[in-house]
């Protein structure tokens, strides 16, 4: 379609305004307000009804087919390794590992790994006792403790597959998820470095607000949680890394074979080895390999029906993410349809700013507006992958991974994730509670920022 420049592109302006006073300010959910978006944007562009409805449907079915299942996958898995105790087995052998004073670097890392399969505040909230416990027994501050938890487990949740968010972005952008996986493991720990240092500063000048009485009580279940740990019966170590270790080296085989059979001078194509490993690293039978070995590892003697039970409980968190996934790639697919992607992207390509950029500086905004680092990922994406698609020499995958760094900005009282946080280590006042989660998670967001104006400039 060849619409109305400025009728086009007026009309996107509109849509975005609109999704987010609709998010923010009314009682419509998020998903409905990204069809509505998506409505206006079409007709704005000239769009008829039916051409429409054709393109909501075809979009969200794409975006299904691509990446659906996976999301369902994963979220099973992460159940299966939040009651199985594999996630406290790994914290624990860290903690060892590092030794006393290295606590806060053996928590974030803890919470990098565990955050890969488990939702970030599932996560936290699960090991938080354990950092209690640590700060306790060792005089650290908890405030310092739970931050750098709370930073590993936020940087993967953002920047690695199979977490929604970052699974959504490699769909939208059409990326290999093999390669954002592997790129998302490496940005991510920049990210949380610094943190861990402000975390030790913050912790010498804040104490905790609440009062005496419930400190006494969380440094008694500290305490508890330790014991008990220690009496479990946790899944050994080794057991308790496959489930994450597999699926990501079989991924990462198929990326690393692919890269090789399309070399011009390779005889691999068509080798019975090559096929079996494309076929076990698909994400999705990857992921299906991950849940088998996380109920036969990690949960042999639980009853048949409570393990069924545990993984659809995982499976009723998911339903709303692909609800707004699909809705996200609804809303790409009538800017694509539309033309009016094309026409942001010839705007986009004289502009004084690298195009990778615009997922990224995209998600700060709606992050900010409306809270949800996972709703902002694939609102970004949505947005700008059809655009960016239009844009020559553009890195798809840093466009993807742009789009999951810039959903960390600034958290703050309409996250979700701020409040467990804050809560959970016992800052109350919201000048202390901003200085405790909301600047950790900005320099999470500079530091990304950083990394990928830094990759943009070598692989330009």
């Amino acid at each position: 379609m060849n619409p109305d420049p400025f009728q086009a592109l007026s009309g996107l302006l509109v849509a975005i305004l609109l999704l987010a006073w609709l998010v923010t300010r009314t009682r419509v959910h998020v998903i409905i307000a990204l069809l509505i978006a998506a409505t206006v944007a079409g007709l704005a562009a000239a769009m008829t009804p039916d051409a429409i409805t054709g393109s909501i449907s075809r979009g969200f079915g794409q975006t299904m087919a691509g990446i659906g299942l996976v999301i369902g996958l994963g979220v099973m898995l992460g159940r299966i390794m939040e009651v199985s105790g594999a996630a406290e087995r790994i914290a624990s052998s860290l903690v060892k590992w590092l030794g006393e004073k290295r606590e806060d670097w053996a928590l974030a890392v803890t919470g990098y790994i565990v955050s890969i399969p488990v939702f970030v505040d599932s996560a936290f909230i699960m090991l938080h006792p354990l950092a209690r416990a640590l700060a306790a027994r060792g005089g650290r501050s908890a405030i310092t403790l739970g931050v750098t938890l709370a930073i590993g487990a936020v940087v993967s949740h953002h920047l690695v597959p199979p977490t929604p968010g970052p699974l959504a972005a490699a769909g939208f952008f059409g990326v290999d998820i093999g390669r954002m996986l592997l790129l998302g493991l490496v940005l991510a720990v920049p990210c949380f470095i610094p943190v861990i240092f402000y975390a030790r500063w913050l912790g010498r000048r804040l104490t905790l607000d609440e009062a005496p009485a419930l400190a006494v009580d969380l440094k008694a279940a500290g305490e508890s949680f330790l014991r008990d740990a220690a009496r479990k019966p946790l899944p050994g170590l080794a057991r308790s890394l496959a489930p994450i270790a597999v699926p990501i080296v079989l991924i990462m085989l198929k990326t690393s074979t692919d890269v090789l059979v399309q070399r011009p001078d390779s005889a691999l194509a068509g080798q019975p080895v090559v096929q079996v490993i494309g076929y076990l690293g698909t994400p999705m039978v990857a992921l299906a390999i991950a849940v088998l070995l996380a109920v036969y590892l990690l949960v042999p003697a639980l009853p048949r029906a409570e393990v069924l039970e545990r993984m659809e409980e995982g499976l009723s968190t998911a339903g709303i993410i692909l609800l707004v996934t699909g809705a996200g790639g609804a809303l790409g697919a009538v800017l694509r349809d539309s033309g009016t992607a094309n026409l942001v992207a010839e705007h986009i390509a004289r502009l004084p700013m690298p195009p990778v950029l615009l997922p990224f500086f995209v998600a700060t905004f709606v992050r900010l507006v409306q809270g949800s680092g996972t709703v902002a990922m694939i609102t970004a994406a949505s947005i700008t992958a059809p655009i960016l698609a239009s844009v020559p020499g553009v890195s798809m995958l840093l466009a993807a991974q742009a789009a999951a760094m810039g959903a960390m900005f600034f958290s703050y009282f309409n996250d979700s994730l701020f409040w467990v946080v804050c809560r959970m280590i016992g800052v109350r006042d919201a000048r202390r509670q901003i200085l405790v989660w909301s600047v950790p998670t900005t320099i999470a967001w500079a530091v990304g920022l950083l990394e990928l104006s830094l990759l943009e400039i070598f692989l330009s």
